[in-house]
Protein backbone atom coordinates (compact mmCIF):
# COMPACT_ATOMS: atom_id res chain seq x y z
CA UNK A 1 0.00 0.00 0.00
CA UNK A 2 1.52 3.62 -0.85
CA UNK A 3 2.04 5.88 1.83
CA UNK A 4 0.12 8.67 1.94
CA UNK A 5 2.04 11.37 1.94
CA UNK A 6 4.07 10.01 -0.33
CA UNK A 7 5.23 12.96 -2.75
CA UNK A 8 8.34 12.97 -5.88
CA UNK A 9 10.71 15.86 -5.87
CA UNK A 10 13.28 16.71 -8.38
CA UNK A 11 17.07 16.90 -7.41
CA UNK A 12 18.56 19.58 -6.59
CA UNK A 13 22.53 20.07 -5.73
CA UNK A 14 21.33 20.45 -1.77
CA UNK A 15 20.10 17.01 -1.50
CA UNK A 16 23.45 15.58 -2.53
CA UNK A 17 24.65 14.30 1.00
CA UNK A 18 21.29 13.14 1.91
CA UNK A 19 21.13 11.02 -1.47
CA UNK A 20 24.55 9.85 -1.02
CA UNK A 21 24.04 8.75 2.94
CA UNK A 22 20.69 6.62 1.40
CA UNK A 23 22.99 4.79 -1.08
CA UNK A 24 25.12 3.96 1.97
CA UNK A 25 22.48 2.74 3.72
CA UNK A 26 20.94 0.72 0.67
CA UNK A 27 23.99 -1.00 -0.26
CA UNK A 28 27.26 -2.94 0.78
CA UNK A 29 30.35 -0.78 1.04
CA UNK A 30 31.41 -2.33 -1.88
CA UNK A 31 28.45 -1.91 -3.89
CA UNK A 32 27.49 1.96 -2.87
CA UNK A 33 28.76 4.79 -4.82
CA UNK A 34 31.12 6.67 -3.13
CA UNK A 35 30.31 10.70 -3.08
CA UNK A 36 32.68 10.91 -6.48
CA UNK A 37 30.96 8.02 -8.23
CA UNK A 38 27.37 9.71 -7.33
CA UNK A 39 28.53 13.22 -8.74
CA UNK A 40 29.79 12.13 -11.37
CA UNK A 41 26.29 10.39 -12.32
CA UNK A 42 24.14 13.14 -11.35
CA UNK A 43 26.27 15.59 -13.79
CA UNK A 44 26.80 13.09 -16.71
CA UNK A 45 24.73 14.04 -19.82
CA UNK A 46 21.19 13.17 -19.84
CA UNK A 47 21.13 12.65 -16.41
CA UNK A 48 17.73 12.81 -14.55
CA UNK A 49 17.34 12.11 -10.64
CA UNK A 50 13.84 12.00 -8.93
CA UNK A 51 13.70 12.05 -4.86
CA UNK A 52 10.47 10.02 -3.32
CA UNK A 53 10.03 11.95 0.72
CA UNK A 54 7.86 11.29 3.14
CA UNK A 55 6.74 14.53 4.37
CA UNK A 56 10.20 16.33 3.96
CA UNK A 57 12.36 13.45 4.39
CA UNK A 58 14.03 11.89 1.61
CA UNK A 59 13.28 8.62 1.81
CA UNK A 60 14.25 7.40 -1.63
CA UNK A 61 15.87 8.32 -5.32
CA UNK A 62 16.18 6.75 -8.60
CA UNK A 63 18.95 7.71 -10.65
CA UNK A 64 18.82 7.49 -14.99
CA UNK A 65 20.79 8.65 -17.59
CA UNK A 66 20.11 8.64 -21.21
CA UNK A 67 21.75 9.04 -24.84
CA UNK A 68 19.45 9.33 -27.96
CA UNK A 69 16.91 6.31 -28.00
CA UNK A 70 18.71 4.70 -24.80
CA UNK A 71 18.39 4.97 -21.30
CA UNK A 72 19.97 3.31 -18.54
CA UNK A 73 18.65 2.96 -14.43
CA UNK A 74 21.82 3.75 -12.45
CA UNK A 75 20.17 3.39 -9.29
CA UNK A 76 16.93 3.19 -7.16
CA UNK A 77 17.23 3.16 -3.76
CA UNK A 78 14.86 3.25 -1.29
CA UNK A 79 15.29 3.30 2.86
CA UNK A 80 14.09 -0.53 4.19
CA UNK A 81 11.32 0.64 6.46
CA UNK A 82 9.79 2.22 3.42
CA UNK A 83 10.16 -0.63 0.83
CA UNK A 84 7.27 -2.83 -0.61
CA UNK A 85 4.95 0.09 0.11
CA UNK A 86 5.32 1.65 -3.59
CA UNK A 87 7.75 4.28 -3.14
CA UNK A 88 10.26 2.24 -5.50
CA UNK A 89 7.16 1.36 -8.10
CA UNK A 90 6.19 5.23 -7.68
CA UNK A 91 10.26 6.57 -8.38
CA UNK A 92 10.41 4.08 -11.14
CA UNK A 93 7.12 5.01 -12.98
CA UNK A 94 8.21 9.15 -12.78
CA UNK A 95 11.73 7.93 -13.93
CA UNK A 96 10.50 5.96 -17.00
CA UNK A 97 7.69 8.68 -17.83
CA UNK A 98 10.54 11.03 -17.68
CA UNK A 99 12.87 8.59 -20.18
CA UNK A 100 10.12 8.43 -22.31
CA UNK A 101 9.93 12.36 -22.73
CA UNK A 102 13.17 12.48 -23.41
CA UNK A 103 12.58 10.15 -26.38
CA UNK A 104 14.05 7.21 -25.01
CA UNK A 105 12.95 3.85 -26.52
CA UNK A 106 14.37 1.30 -24.57
CA UNK A 107 15.80 1.06 -20.84
CA UNK A 108 18.63 -1.05 -19.37
CA UNK A 109 19.62 -1.67 -16.30
CA UNK A 110 21.75 -4.27 -13.86
CA UNK A 111 21.14 -5.89 -10.85
CA UNK A 112 22.90 -8.75 -8.92
CA UNK A 113 22.01 -12.35 -9.37
CA UNK A 114 21.83 -13.44 -6.18
CA UNK A 115 19.36 -10.05 -5.30
CA UNK A 116 16.03 -12.06 -5.45
CA UNK A 117 13.76 -9.24 -4.24
CA UNK A 118 15.21 -6.50 -6.72
CA UNK A 119 14.74 -9.43 -9.46
CA UNK A 120 11.48 -9.50 -8.93
CA UNK A 121 10.58 -5.98 -8.58
CA UNK A 122 11.83 -5.61 -12.08
CA UNK A 123 10.03 -8.39 -13.54
CA UNK A 124 7.22 -7.10 -12.17
CA UNK A 125 7.50 -3.75 -13.83
CA UNK A 126 8.18 -5.26 -17.08
CA UNK A 127 12.40 -6.01 -17.37
CA UNK A 128 13.46 -9.07 -18.95
CA UNK A 129 16.70 -10.67 -18.44
CA UNK A 130 19.10 -10.47 -21.42
CA UNK A 131 22.28 -11.38 -19.98
CA UNK A 132 24.81 -11.79 -17.47
CA UNK A 133 27.66 -9.56 -16.97
CA UNK A 134 30.49 -11.86 -15.66
CA UNK A 135 32.43 -9.75 -12.11
CA UNK A 136 29.98 -6.60 -12.87
CA UNK A 137 30.32 -5.65 -9.26
CA UNK A 138 33.49 -5.81 -7.06
CA UNK A 139 34.28 -9.56 -5.40
CA UNK A 140 33.00 -10.77 -8.68
CA UNK A 141 29.27 -11.09 -8.08
CA UNK A 142 27.87 -11.18 -11.06
CA UNK A 143 24.60 -9.05 -12.41
CA UNK A 144 21.90 -9.56 -14.93
CA UNK A 145 21.50 -7.35 -17.30
CA UNK A 146 17.62 -6.20 -17.84
CA UNK A 147 15.37 -4.46 -20.74
CA UNK A 148 12.83 -3.07 -20.73
CA UNK A 149 11.10 -1.40 -24.31
CA UNK A 150 9.10 1.82 -23.27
Amino acid sequence: MLAVDLKLSTYRPEDFETLYEIDQLCYPPSIAYSRREMKMYLRSPGASCVIAEVGDKPIGFCLTAHEDAWGYIITIDVLEPHRRAGAGSLLLGDAEQHLAAEGVQEVGLETAIDNEPAIAFWKKHGYSIFGVSKGYYPGGLDAYSMRKVL
